[in-house]
């Protein structure tokens, strides 16, 4: 079983922010992790406006060599689902260690979470567009994430990378990688990483320089593959995993400056109503789709990241507004009754 994990101080939301100083499970909020969830759901709909709007295809990831979307085969392709793969790990064992601490059968809880994630992500893939990863995500929660809460942390920490190596190997299978990722993120959590995650700016700021180090021959590695070669795979996946890396610790050093309440403010809404966000998303996109000639990939370069930043806007303002009033969104709410089998509170006191 999980230790109860508790935040430090450091990690705690700072006298005079804005906002619950717990989540609706009861713990201290961590206000780096709203942010970094916030600014990773930013990256995953620019990423996704074109597949979502070629009504359910998948579009194949472009090589960046002189393409009019080559920034996004370097700096928005494969690059936030990673950061969203490892935050769903370190929120799982969070919510394992609130729900050992509240419920005598814990791991029931994470089931009826997991299930409930599964029916929403089969709806969301039969009704609207077959790129859900919400589906995916349960699934490979219930196969991995689940069985390995009863397996000691240093097992979690070990099979972590080993999933991840196995993904690369075969050329960037994103079901092994999500695997290796969430274990991650539980490995995190269980060592206690996430509780010390903003006490310095020193080692994020160190790892972040490795990660862009070693992230600068795998993105020229990738300009040098075609699209359709295995290499090219690889060379995205493993670009991609740096490249998140590289996010996160530029939060992380941000978060330590006087920026703190301007990220807060962009980031944290959106971070905390994710699930409510990431699905009406795909209804945004669909309908603007609708409203622009032709197929996504004729679209005029600007068009992607206008259409994103339009739907994040109204996204932002819309959650902004909403968590005034209300302790987390709608669909967090509704997902939380699934989870404890019990109508939560959603009104603010």
């Amino acid at each position: 079983m999980h230790r109860e994990n508790s935040a430090s101080p450091a990690v705690r939301l700072r006298p005079g922010e804005a906002g619950h100083t717990t989540t609706s499970a009861g713990r201290p909020r961590i206000a780096a992790l709203d942010v970094v969830r916030g600014f990773a759901l930013c990256g995953i709909l620019l990423a996704n406006v074109q597949p979502i709007a070629a009504t359910g295809a998948f579009i194949e990831p472009s090589g960046p060599g002189g393409s009019e979307a080559a920034w996004l085969g370097l700096l928005v392709e494969q690059r936030f689902f990673p950061i969203f793969s490892l935050l769903f790990g370190v929120g799982f064992s969070l919510l394992l260690d609130s729900a050992a601490a509240r419920a005598a059968r814990p791991r029931v809880v994470l089931l009826r979470r997991l299930l409930a994630l599964l029916a929403l992500g089969v709806a969301h893939f039969v009704l609207l567009w077959h790129g859900d990863i919400l589906s995916t995500y349960a699934v490979i929660g219930l196969l991995v994430l689940l069985p390995s809460t009863w397996l000691p942390r240093l097992a979690v920490a070990a099979l972590a990378p080993a999933f991840v190596a196995v993904s690369l190997l075969v050329g960037g299978d994103r079901f092994a990688l999500i695997a290796g990722l969430f274990l991650l993120g539980s490995a995190l959590v269980r060592y206690g990483v996430i509780d010390r995650l903003e006490r310095s700016a020193r080692v994020p700021a160190t790892l972040g320089l490795v990660l862009a180090a070693a992230a600068a021959p795998v993105l020229w590695l990738q300009t040098r593959f075609d699209s359709a070669d295995r290499g090219f795979g690889i060379s995205l996946a493993g670009a991609g995993l740096l490249i998140a890396g590289v996010y996160v610790c530029a939060l992380l050093v941000v978060l330590r400056t006087p920026l703190r309440p301007v990220l807060r403010a962009v980031f944290a809404p959106l971070g905390r109503m994710a699930l409510t966000n990431y699905l009406s998303a795909t209804v945004l996109v669909l309908a603007a789709g609708r409203a622009l000639d032709g197929p996504p990939h004729t679209w005029p370069a600007p068009a992607v990241p206008l259409i994103a930043g339009v739907i994040l806007a109204v996204q932002w303002a819309w959650s902004t507004l909403w968590l005034r009033r209300y302790r987390q969104g709608p669909l967090e709410w509704l997902w939380r009754w699934a989870t404890w089998a019990r109508r939560p509170p959603l009104r603010r006191e």
